[in-house]
């Protein structure tokens, strides 16, 4: 009897039973590290700073009064014969006008300005909260990709070993194996290696997005074996109780809330509108001595101007109209943003709680049974009551089920990430630094 009918079988059980884990000893990429090189990069954020100087430079200049204004001439000039001496109102005039602006507007403005200005922590705490959520995503992207491809590549020798066995075993004639057996192990090696150019496309996509925010050199490194553990806790149970309050200290909250304040600044602007502007000049006239050589005196002129807000139906009172419609719909949207904040973390909450069970149902219940399904396979097969197909097709559906896992797995964090930044707080002092 020929000895290779009897080590064809259990080479193939060992080739389907057994896999290999790769070491990775190279230098990886922290998340942390990660967020950290992005918000400490992002040009966004020191606009923001450099924005909120230049609104703080202007509210010094607009509380300011506004510059004097010179006027110099000549007044009362002969027109027959230009001649300064010839009449006795001929002056050379030097005047000085200082306009006072209506009411209180000076200081209002320049309290606009400072509102204007706290805005941006705020949006630069929300912007950091938003390029954390945003890297910590293209992250677990990445650790998505990577991992699979470990996991498929960890398995493509068994495949390859699968083909080499099936077709030796249908070479020899005399174990049984069929044409359709070694069709199947190269179909599935083919399946394999297409799987694995698709990963390694979105792995490289992610990447390339991920160097968006933290550079080429950091972006090209692999991945933490594992996801961070901040990103695998549970959901609080009591946030549906607290969520009201929390969302109100949401740093794109504060903003709209700081937005607001500016708005109400600019109703009490439009209301300074009904006072009247006053200006003060002086005016000092130089005269030139009489023909006969008599001296004139010369003059001087003071007065004090002011306009009249007396017909005010179509420009002070539409204006104030306006800046009060402005100021109820900055109100009208604050509450749409909590709403809408809100609702998606309620819809993070159940993505979350779903994908939990089903975690659990696959670590628990679905990867055991495929499991002994494989095994079940490949006993029957090695006591000669099953075929090669069965047991490969248990194989892959074991492989199927933990590339989904991990696909699960991150996607949970990502859900985790999206509610971590929905929930943000702004008294948490990272958002700030």
């Amino acid at each position: 009897m020929s000895v290779l009918p009897r080590l064809v079988k259990p080479i193939i059980v060992c080739a389907l039973v057994a896999t290999s884990l790769s070491g990775w000893a190279e230098t990886r990429l922290e998340l942390s590290e990660a967020i950290v090189a992005a918000t400490g990069n992002d040009p966004w954020i020191r606009q923001s700073a450099q924005i909120q100087e230049a609104l703080l430079e202007e509210s010094v200049a607009d509380g300011a009064l506004p510059d004097p204004r010179m006027t110099i001439g000549a007044a009362n000039l002969p027109t027959d014969t230009f001649d300064t001496g010839q009449e006795a109102m001929t002056q050379a005039t030097i005047g000085l006008t200082q306009r006072i602006p209506r009411g209180n507007s000076r200081q209002l403005a320049s309290a606009k300005k400072e509102e204007m200005a706290g805005v941006q922590p705020f949006r630069r705490a929300n912007r950091r909260a938003q390029v954390e959520q945003t890297v910590t995503q293209l992250w677990l992207e990445v650790w998505r990709t990577e991992r699979s491809i470990r996991l498929i590549e960890s398995n493509r020798g068994l495949f390859e070993q699968l083909e080499d066995v099936a077709a030796a075993g249908y070479t020899s004639a005399t174990m049984g194996a069929r044409q359709q057996d070694v069709i199947r192990a190269s179909l599935e090696l083919t399946r394999l290696e297409d799987r694995l150019t698709a990963l390694n496309l979105q792995q490289a996509s992610g990447r390339e997005a991920l160097a968006e925010w933290i550079g080429e050199d950091q972006a090209g490194l692999p991945v933490t074996e594992n996801i961070p553990h901040e990103l695998l806790r549970a959901l609080p149970t009591a946030w549906a109780e607290v969520s009201a309050d929390s969302l109100l200290r949401h740093p794109a909250v504060r903003a709209t809330d700081q937005l607001i304040e500016v708005q109400s600044v600019e109703v009490d602007l439009a209301r300074q509108s009904y006072k009247p502007e006053w200006s003060v000049s002086a005016q000092y006239g130089y005269r030139d001595r009489a023909p006969n050589g008599q001296d004139r005196a010369d003059l001087f002129s003071v007065g004090i101007g002011f306009d009249l807000p007396i017909f005010t139906g179509n420009r002070q009172d539409r204006k104030l109209n306006a800046s009060v419609a402005r100021l109820e719909a900055a109100k009208t949207g604050r509450l749409l943003q909590i709403r809408e904040l809100r609702a998606k973390a309620r819809a993070a909450i159940a993505r979350i709680q779903r994908l939990d069970d089903r975690i659990a149902l696959y670590e628990q219940t679905l990867l055991p049974q495929m499991e002994a399904q494989a095994s079940a396979a490949l006993t029957a097969y090695n006591h000669d009551d099953g075929d090669f197909a069965e047991a490969v097709r248990g194989r892959i559906d074991e492989l199927n089920a933990r590339v989904e896992l991990i696909q699960m797995k991150a996607e949970r964090a990502k859900n985790l990430a999206s509610f971590r930044y929905l929930t943000a707080d702004t008294s948490e002092p990272s958002l700030f630094q």
